[in-house]
Order: structure tokens, then sequence, then C-alpha cells
């Protein structure tokens, strides 16, 4: 079976409560394009709705011959990512990244490295930064036949200490998947769902207890509807009454326009809702 990678394991449910959500920010901008010779380019860009617009451009070239991937980004916090990726090369399932991260205006250098290998029966990861600590964030994924099971931990070298810690289990089917997550050195639990109903219907929930702030669970349900083959509908509402709602049309080919709003529904004469538009180019 296919192993997810630990922060994956409760993929399918997290995708259908947090994503295509567009009361996020105020505006948001995605361009995608790919050049004769390879390089693909990506130009984002978010208006929020409270503070600073932020964006970035970033250019990617791959070289499937050698395996050998190169990203450069620019943010308009002046920010330059590098990342370096060698995939399959070192040993079979094994994907080495580098990334370096140079702050022009403070001359900060950030370096890490990332190292992900996988198995059939097997995903496991290690993250380490170079520059703070250093430190490494490690986690592993074994499966059989649907289920999974994973651990994470952080590890600070200079202190000789761990320093967070985590576990989660899964079961996962063509139509429906279930995990069970403890995060936070094993104080918050979450129980999430998620059933593909049949082609054009999705439900999921998840419901979170934090074992230090008391007794109250949190829950939040979400669904999405395929309306036809270019558009679809989705909506949530949690415990605290907060709803949200999301239509994405596909315009064209390469063209996609999402637009979302969220309100609270137990104060909805207050000035607390959100309105959001999304716009997608690729070509």
């Amino acid at each position: 079976m296919a192993v997810p990678a630990f922060s994956d394991i409760a993929k399918a449910s997290n995708d259908i409560l947090n994503r295509d959500f567009y009361h996020v920010s105020a505006a948001s901008l995605d361009i995608k394009s790919k050049a004769p010779n390879g390089v693909t380019f990506n130009v984002k860009g978010k208006a929020s709705h409270e503070g600073k617009n932020a964006g970035n451009i970033e250019a990617k070239y791959a070289d499937t011959l050698s395996g050998l991937t190169v990203t450069q980004g620019w943010s308009t916090a002046n920010v330059l990512d590098t990342k370096i990726e060698l995939n399959e090369k070192i040993a079979k399932g094994l994907k080495a990244e580098i990334l370096g991260q140079f702050l022009p205006s403070s001359q900060n250098v950030v370096a890490k490295l990332n190292l992900h290998f996988k198995q059939p029966n097997f995903h496991g990861r290690a993250f380490v930064d170079a520059t703070n600590g250093p430190t490494a964030n490690i986690d592993a994924v074994i499966g059989h036949e649907g289920f999974v099971v994973g651990v994470e931990a952080g590890y600070d070298v200079s202190k000789a200490a761990i320093t967070r810690y985590a576990a989660a289990v899964g079961y996962s089917m063509p139509l429906y998947s279930t995990a069970v997550t403890a995060s936070n050195n094993l104080s918050i639990f979450s129980f999430s769902y998620y059933h593909k109903v049949n082609s054009e219907v999705e439900a999921g929930a998840k419901a979170s207890w934090d074992s230090k702030a008391g007794n109250t669970v949190g829950l939040e349900v979400a669904g999405k509807w395929r309306l036809d083959p270019t558009s679809f509908a989705k909506a949530k509402v949690n415990d605290r009454g907060i709803a949200a709602l999301a239509y994405n049309v596909l315009l064209r080919p390469g063209v996609k326009v999402g637009i979302g709003m969220s309100f609270d529904t137990q104060h909805l004469k207050e000035a607390s809702h959100k309105v959001g538009a999304s716009f997608e180019f690729e070509g």
C-alpha cells in the first residue's frame, strides 16, 4: 500500500475541511506558466483582510534524467528561497532536499536539509535546521492493509532534549478514511473522518479536545458537492457557529475562479463576516 507522510495521515478530512474556502484572504492570485525549455514559473499574491498584502515569484527547473530539481523564489518580504532536490539517485525511495533562505536586509542565512524515504509499507522523513539549534524533526509511518501508525518527534541538538512529540493512527479505504492524532506532546487529541458518498458528494468531520484547556470538544463538519464537470460548492460549520460557503468554477481550460464567505451565525448583526475571491491561471 502507498503509505502517507505523517502530516498526511488525516489529509482527506483536512482537505475537505480547509481547502478551497476563499474567505481566508480578501483576494488571492495564482499564475502558473511553463517555458519551452521546461522551466516553470509560479506567481502568487494575497490581499489579507487585515495587515499587509503578500506575494512571491518562483522559478523551477527539473532534470528528469538526473533527478535534480532546482527552485528559486523571491517574496515581497524580501526573502530569497532556494531549494535543491535530488530524487531516487542516492538510494531507491530516497529524496534529499537542501533548502537555503537569505534575507538581504539583515544578511541572515538559514540552511536546512530534508530527507524523505519511501518504501511499500514505510514512509519516513527528517527535517534538519542547521542554523537554529541545530534542530531536527523526524517522523515515521508504517502501514499494512489500510492501517497506518505514525510517530513524530522534535530534537534540539544544543540542549540534547526532545522538544516535541506526537502520534497518529489511521485507516483508509477508497471511499472513506478515519484518523486519530495526538499532538502537542500528546495533549491535543483529534478524530477525523472522511467519506466519499458518491461521485458527486463528499463529507468530512473533525473533533478536537485539548486536555490542558478543559472538557470542551471542538467540532467541525464540511461537505463538497460536484455540481457539474466544471464546478463545485463547499460548506462547513463548527461548534462555535462559524459557517463558511465556497464556490469554484473552471471558466475555461487553465482559468479557475473561486468565491467564498464566512459568517458568525450567532452574531449576524456584527461586522465579523468575511468575503474572499481566488483567481487561478495556468498555461
